[in-house]
């Protein structure tokens, strides 16, 4: 478990409306949520696969959680801890932003930092 770094999946034409403002206040689901999901690293692909699926134009963010304030884990309904936040992100905690294409079967392909957890698909 990696504690300093979080990650968001977020639509490209929003991402790039939240570089023009310097802040992102979350999706439709976040705002609903009162609070902006974040997966851990090895999260990302169950995330993907859940929530998704098959989804172009998405972006995975690299975020500093070490600057965040108002960020908890928090546990969901699967039994996993995820950290949620409950303000407004400030786009300077990214570090870092992947494009997400899709390969022929729909499904995400990772940026190299996350290979390591990528599905294997059944033969």
């Amino acid at each position: 478990m990696n504690l300093e770094f979080i990650f968001k999946i977020i639509d490209k034409e929003e991402w790039e409306e939240a570089k023009l403002t310097g802040i992102y206040n979350g999706s439709d689901k976040d705002k609903k949520d009162g609070y902006i999901h974040f997966s851990e690293e090895d999260q990302v692909p169950e995330t993907l696969r859940k929530y998704y699926q098959h989804k172009e134009k998405l972006i995975l963010l690299k975020i500093n959680a070490f600057k965040l304030e108002h960020l908890l884990w928090e546990q969901a309904s699967n039994g996993d801890m995820y950290p949620h936040l409950y303000s407004p992100l400030d786009i300077k905690n990214v570090v870092d932003e992947f494009e997400l294409p899709l390969d022929k079967e729909g499904t995400h392909e990772l940026p190299e930092i996350l290979k390591k957890y990528q599905f294997s698909r059944p033969r």
